[in-house]
This record gives structure tokens, C-alpha cells and sequence, in this order.
């Protein structure tokens, strides 16, 4: 791992997979009063899929009626003797709870049910610990559950540590370590800031670099397990881990993808969104997440064959919106995959009930699985880029190289006139982000298109 060690980092080493998972119940509280965009069985399914993301052996999901949320233990208590009963009949080690619960909350339950508990941030933040692949990946999760931990001064998932690599920083948990373990916390979290900002102005100066090739950026977004990396691949010919699991990718990948034109672009695949996540979570990931900010345009991958993909799409613009990332700022265009889901005789009507969320250039029904459609996505992307960039003519004598070279690294050549002997004149599409220095270059010799 270079400058970063394990043992540095914390972290454990992988250890016998063979051990049993924990066994696991899923609380979905159905709080009255309280409004989701997601229906009660979207949530709950989504749910058991944050739980299948790890090894965990669940024994029940149940989704639970709450009148009014209780400050000790947000659910009632006739609901909380239940859940011990079932916990104790059922050998259950581990009770995920969909909601954000309070240090206290989760006290009382664990105190009740004489399980552990774990709330839908925690629950996150262990999958994302899990699937950290890079450096930076394993830096920026270890960050969002320091953060998250400060209010809790626990070791939240010490019962997973037997089955795999965990934070292993901090001091026990008892009573008496609050103080020391206040202090680890804090050190350890100024340290990782300090390396994470490292990373951001490594960034900054390949972004620069960046800048200086002729290549736009065309970031994949998307809520988590809407085929993001599925497209990408079919789009690039890679293969980038796609499976149907929640979160399967992390860390950010870029390649390069030629348009129907011959333009080319660099495609990146990001992390998938979900509903509720984590503040320090979003926080953490924005340096990965700047591949998106800087985007020229965002492919808002949607799963139209999921009854609940309204609501994701909501949930992922309030993300990009968090990130700063509006129609105004960049080319959005709405990728409807999955078609292949869709029975071929109730698919016209079924898109005819789509509509994008929020302001779009353009909406292109796709299949990452057959490959449908991705030539029309691929038009779709390189219009938009048309769109944005200005078209220019100058005059250019064949003595001035680098002028040329210059022109031929940083603009899109349309067509040359060499009629004149003595020079070429050039009809060229330039980008915004060349447009300054393009006109600074060439001033007193750029005439209109």
C-alpha cells in the first residue's frame, strides 16, 4: 500500500472466511407522519439489499408501525419486548434498524434486546469499508466512520471484526476509555484530513494537467444498482466489477470512448447514491465525487424497470445537488436502462410514462445488457457537446507550428482550406474551458464560423 500501511491504516488482516456470518433481523420503522418519496416495500426491500451487501445471515425483516417515536428507544415498548423475544428465539446477534438512531436509541435497544444494533448510517458505512478497494477509497471511509463514531465513543461493528478486516484504532469500550478514546478519535481524524487534503491537491494539479488535453469528461451517475458499470462497460469494452449488489463500486474508473464522430471523451464511473446517505459519508467522497463536479456532462443512469425509480431519481439529484451539480453547471442527460426488463409489448407505454427529474438535454432509453440504444446515447453525448462549444475560423501561415500544434491539441478541427499556399485556414469547434485561452492566443485573427 506504499506511504499508507495496513498497519498503519488500522487495519486487520482478512481472516478465515469460513466462520459463519452473523446472524442478523431487519427492523424497517414505518413512522407515521414522517413522509419518504420510497413506498414502505421499496424501503424494506432496499433495505435487505444494504443487507445481502455484507455477510450477514438474515433471519427476519419486518417492517414495523410507529405511532410515535419513542426519545429512549424510537420504537414503542410492547414493539421492543417483541423484537427480544424474537432476538432470543431466534439466536440473533445483530439487529439493523432503517433509521438514524440516537447513541441513546441505540443503547437502549441493545440494552433491551441483548442484541446488537446497528442503524441505516452505520450499516453504510460498513459496507463502504468493505468495498474501499484504493488508498484514497479506504482513507476517505475510515474518515466518515471516525466522524460518525465521535457522538457514539463505540466500536459500532466490533462483532464483525471476527469475519473480516476492521478499524481496530480505538480503545475498549468501556466507561472509563471515553476520554482516551475522545482523543484518538480526534488525533487520528485531523491526521486523516491532513492526507485526504494531500489527495485533493494531487487532484488539483492532474486536473490542471487534465485541462491541457483535448479530452472532455462524461461522468455516470446514478442511484446504487442501476447498472452504472454495466454501461460503462458495454460503452468502453471494460470490465469493471458489475454485479447486481448495492454498492458495488466505490472507487472511481476512467476510460476513453470515441463518439460516433470520431470525438473523444473520457467516461468515468462513480459511486451509486441511495436514499438518506450519510452527510460525512457524501462529505468524505468528494474528492472521488470531483470527477462528477467537473463533468462536462452526467449520464443520469435510471432503472426504469424498478416501480420505485421516481423516487431514486429525486434522491439522486438531491446528492448532485449537495455537490453543487445542476442543469446549469453541465449537460444532463437521463439514460433509461434496463429496457430489456420490460416486456417488448407494454415497453412504449411504460416510457411513455417516464419523465426526467429535473431539466435535461436529452432522454435515451437503453439496455447495458444488449446493448441497445447505446449508439444513440453515444449521439446524444456528443451533440451535447457540440452544443456547448463555439465554432470559430482563423488564418494560420505554415510557418507558425506551434500555433498549429497548439490548435490541434485543444479545439476540434472541422474542416481546412489550404487553397492558399502560403498558410491554412481552419474552421475549428472549441470547448469553454479552451475558450479563454483560445481567444488570448489568437486574437486579431479569429474570425466568426
Amino acid at each position: 500500500m506504499g506511504e499508507f500501511e495496513e498497519e498503519e491504516l488500522g487495519l486487520q488482516p482478512f481472516v478465515d472466511q469460513t466462520i459463519a456470518p452473523t446472524r442478523a433481523g431487519l427492523i424497517v420503522p414505518d413512522i407515521r407522519g414522517r413522509f419518504s418519496r420510497h413506498s414502505i416495500e421499496a424501503r424494506q426491500a432496499e433495505f435487505e439489499g444494504l443487507a445481502e451487501a455484507i455477510r450477514l445471515d438474515v433471519r427476519f425483516s419486518e417492517v414495523v408501525r410507529v405511532r410515535e417515536v419513542k426519545p429512549s428507544t424510537l420504537l414503542g415498548g410492547g414493539v421492543v419486548k417483541s423484537l427480544a423475544d424474537r432476538v432470543k428465539a431466534d439466536d440473533i446477534e445483530l439487529l439493523l434498524v432503517d433509521a438514524a438512531l440516537t447513541p441513546i436509541q441505540q443503547r437502549n435497544l441493545e440494552r433491551e434486546t441483548g442484541a446488537k444494533v446497528l442503524d441505516r448510517t452505520a450499516l453504510i458505512l460498513e459496507i463502504f469499508g468493505e468495498r474501499a478497494a484504493t488508498r484514497e477509497g479506504v482513507l476517505q471511509v475510515e474518515l466518515a466512520h471516525l466522524n460518525y463514531q465521535k457522538s457514539r465513543l463505540v466500536r459500532s461493528w466490533t462483532h464483525l471484526e471476527r469475519q473480516r478486516g476492521g478499524f481496530g484504532f480505538l480503545g475498549g469500550p468501556g466507561e472509563t476509555q471515553i476520554e482516551s478514546d475522545r482523543r484518538q478519535l480526534q488525533e487520528r481524524i485531523a491526521l486523516l484530513e491532513e492526507r485526504i487534503e494531500k489527495v485533493r491537491r494531487t487532484r488539483s494539479q492532474q486536473k490542471g494537467r487534465r485541462d491541457d488535453v483535448p479530452f472532455q469528461v462524461v461522468a455516470l451517475v446514478g442511484y446504487t444498482n442501476a447498472g452504472k458499470s454495466s454501461l460503462f462497460n458495454a460503452l468502453t469494452g471494460s470490465e469493471v466489477f458489475a454485479k447486481d449488489l448495492l454498492f458495488a463500486t466505490l472507487d472511481t474508473t476512467v476510460r476513453k470512448i470515441a463518439l460516433p464522430h470520431g470525438r473523444e471523451v473520457m467516461l468515468s464511473d462513480t459511486v451509486g447514491f441511495v436514499a438518506d446517505l450519510p452527510t460525512d459519508l457524501v462529505a468524505a467522497f468528494r474528492a472521488t465525487l470531483e470527477e462528477v463536479v467537473d463533468a462536462d456532462v452526467v449520464l443520469h443512469v435510471r432503472d426504469v424497470a424498478n416501480p420505485d425509480h421516481n423516487a431514486q431519481a429525486e434522491d439522486v439529484l438531491k446528492v448532485l445537488g449537495d455537490l453543487g451539480v445542476t442543469a446549469d453547471s453541465a449537460a444532463i442527460i437521463e439514460v433509461w436502462n434496463k429496457i430489456d426488463l420490460i416486456p417488448a409489448e407494454d415497453r412504449e407505454v411504460l416510457l411513455e410514462g417516464v419523465h426526467p427529474a429535473g431539466r435535461v438535454v436529452a432522454t435515451v432509453p437503453v439496455s447495458a445488457v444488449t446493448g441497445e440504444g447505446l449508439d444513440d446515447l453515444k449521439l446524444a453525448v456528443e451533440t451535447a457537446l457540440a452544443e456547448q462549444s463555439r465554432r470559430y475560423k482563423l488564418y494560420l501561415p505554415h510557418s507558425d507550428g506551434a500555433e498549429v500544434g497548439w490548435l490541434y491539441n485543444h479545439a476540434e478541427i472541422i474542416s481546412r482550406d489550404e487553397s492558399d499556399p502560403e498558410g491554412v485556414t481552419f474552421e475549428v469547434r472549441v470547448e469553454p474551458r479552451h475558450s479563454a485561452a483560445f481567444a488570448s492566443r489568437y486574437a486579431g485573427r479569429i474570425m466568426p464560423a
